[in-house]
């Protein structure tokens, strides 16, 4: 099976909408594929395709299928292999009407493209060679960024950082299989290409960059989907009101009623430049209600997921009945204290008593989420308080978990060729798992594939890119 089959790509010219949905100033639309510069002909008022060069932009008309004039255009031609997806490309700019959009698409069907499929832009370009399957992820992944560092670490990738590295990886295991491959060759003769002591230390190196590689995606899930900051306490305790303080939106249902929030609410804010991931959660208490304590065991599976922990109590209450268990899945957890409603009661005598129970060093603030009293202070805080990942402008970040689980079986195989080193194991047993760190490694650029996991890619990416 042949590159284009596997990736279902056919001789088809392609065309879609590629800017967001709805009305704007203009809208672009794009066309790929053996035809494109034909079909586009034929609806083309001005200067002849066929007589413009590559990467040259051009005014004219687009005439709809009637031969009326639907837009007055701005057309760029790419010519192949240089373009996006490797094949002729044509963008025709038009007015961003939804109507002249949804013309525009048709007219150029009518004239013999098909609408493209999600994702299958850049499934062409992948296909065509221009870009590994890790690259073409990251063109996603750049779509999506919500965050300096998630765009950084996003262009690094699509610029190929990433698929250096693993090609370099790459480059090592073939080296290491053809040394094992020589020794089992030669294996009757007197002859040593290399011995097990450099065999070994080059397993290791291969061993201590993928280790690398698949341990930054714990900064890398944080960099791509926000540090995940829980908002905990007993019921009524403010969270909710918290939460809808923190993003300056009525995003939480409000009530005096205890037990009123049953499961988790996210939603996501940008604070000093990174992406925050705020998760409201049922408050805790004794509860002999089967739903609420459903709920209440979501509150502890999202302390456990947490990177910072908001410890929401009433002051007019002070009631600490559940702080042991809270503070014990609070452990290892960057904590803040906030003793809410003090617009109610400004004795903070709760202050006195959590102090006697909290780790120290713990930041306490005092705040009325209600009357949105301290709360700048409060982000500031947690702003100060989270563990943000430093982001090297050269660092290669995963930030893919199918990236991530390829890294670790990768890992896991030439783990076991060095303990086989070790040990003295032969060679072609060696080989074997050699074999199946370069098979993980190449599911990851694209070397290795099946049309299943193309499909799940690219069914993610939006229609037109």
């Amino acid at each position: 099976m042949n590159i284009n089959e596997l990736t279902g790509i056919t001789g088809d010219t392609i065309c879609a909408i590629s800017t967001p949905q709805g009305r704007g100033g203009i809208a672009v639309v794009r066309v790929s594929g053996p035809q494109a510069l034909d079909i586009v002909q034929h609806r083309w008022q001005g200067k002849q395709l066929a007589d413009m060069t590559s990467h040259t932009v051009h005014l004219g008309q687009l005439l709809d299928s009637n031969g009326e004039i639907l837009d007055q255009v701005v057309l760029t031609i790419y010519r192949a292999p240089n373009s996006f997806t490797g094949e002729n490309v044509v963008e025709l700019a038009c007015h961003g009407s939804t109507w002249i959009q949804q013309q525009v698409v048709q007219t150029l069907i009518d004239a013999g493209c098909r609408h493209a499929t999600a994702g299958e832009f850049t499934r062409r370009a992948f296909a065509n060679g221009r870009m590994d399957l890790s690259q073409a992820e990251a063109v996603a992944d750049v779509i999506e960024a919500q965050s300096r560092a998630a765009h950084h670490v996003a262009m690094n990738q699509m610029r190929g950082r990433y698929s250096d590295e693993l090609k370099s990886l790459r480059d090592k295991l073939l080296h290491f299989v053809a040394l094992i491959e020589l020794e089992l060759d030669f294996s009757e003769e007197d002859v040593t290409f290399a011995d097990r002591s450099e065999v070994t230390a080059l397993a290791r190196d291969i061993h201590g960059v993928i280790s690398r590689l698949a341990d930054s995606y714990s900064d890398g899930n944080v960099i791509r989907n926000g540090i995940p900051v829980a908002i905990v306490g007993q019921t009524n305790a403010g969270k909710s009101t918290l939460l809808n303080a923190l993003l300056r939106d009525d995003r939480a249902l409000v009530s005096n009623v205890h037990g009123t929030t049953r499961d988790t609410i996210e939603d996501t804010m940008m604070m000093g430049g990174t992406l925050f991931r705020f998760i409201d959660t049922a408050g805790i208490r004794q509860s002999s209600d089967a739903v609420e304590q459903m709920g209440i065991e979501r509150t502890w599976q999202a302390i456990d997921k947490a990177s910072v922990v908001l410890w929401v109590v009433d002051v007019t209450s002070a009631d600490t009945s559940m702080a042991h268990d809270i503070l014990n899945h609070c452990n290892g957890k960057a904590l803040i204290a906030i003793l809410n409603k003090t617009d109610l009661d400004d004795d903070f005598a709760a202050r006195s008593e959590l102090n006697d129970l909290l780790p120290e060093g713990t930041p306490v603030v005092a705040i009325s989420a209600k009357r949105d009293s301290d709360i700048e202070a409060l982000r500031s805080l947690i702003v100060e308080t989270a563990s943000l990942p430093d982001v090297d402008s050269d660092a290669v970040i995963v930030t893919n978990a199918r990236h991530y689980q390829a890294l670790t079986r990768a890992r896991d195989a030439i783990a076991r060729a060095i303990d086989g080193l070790d040990h003295g194991l032969s060679g072609d047993l060696l080989d074997q798992d050699i074999r199946e760190c370069l098979h993980w490694l190449g599911e990851i650029t694209g070397t290795i594939t099946t049309d299943t996991i193309l499909g799940e890619i690219f069914s993610h990416f939006c229609i037109g890119k």
